[in-house]
């Protein structure tokens, strides 16, 4: 009998270590659309709620389009004053959001940021206080939907659990 509960605490221990990274969410900026000139991003940016160790993709055709991560002073003046910085280039580009804060990011061909080609997001704690619900969201709050989602998880290792035991 020890050696299933033993089993049974691991398999617990691995789920919690595991949920969180599980709950990771992957976004497309712009979705359907992609990274291009005539979307608002401030549009689809509203309503959704950035946490660290999510993704951001920026999809898009080469050699048409970039994507440079600029400050807040950049942002606005549509331009990067870092002479170092590299924009990226490969049109399937992913930044891990890996800090919380705001993010900035432009194009920088042309005239395509003052255009609106400019995206700027707030990247929360992966488990802090969430914001306030805007009505694109739902009014739970982070740590409800944490609650939730690690309950949900360790009903899974238990049913698991049951049927490796039975």
């Amino acid at each position: 009998m020890a050696s299933r509960s033993s089993a049974f605490l691991i398999m617990m221990i691995i789920a919690l270590a595991v949920a969180p990274a599980a709950f990771a969410t992957d976004y497309m900026v712009g979705d359907n659309s992609g990274w291009k000139l005539g979307v608002n991003y401030t549009t689809w940016a509203e309503g959704k709620s950035f946490r660290v160790g999510d993704t951001i993709t920026f999809m898009y055709a080469p050699g048409v389009h970039n994507v440079m991560k600029v400050n807040g002073t950049d942002f606005q003046k549509c331009a990067s004053s870092n002479e170092t910085a590299v924009p990226r280039t490969t049109g399937n580009d992913e930044i891990p959001l890996m800090t919380p804060g705001k993010k900035w990011y432009i194009c920088t061909i042309g005239e395509h940021c003052s255009k609106g080609m400019k995206l700027v997001i707030t990247v929360w704690a992966a488990e802090g206080p969430s914001p306030a619900p805007t009505p694109a969201t739902s009014a739970a709050t982070g740590a409800e939907v944490f609650a939730s989602r690690t309950c949900m998880w360790m009903l899974a290792v238990m049913a698991a659990y049951k049927m490796i035991m039975a």
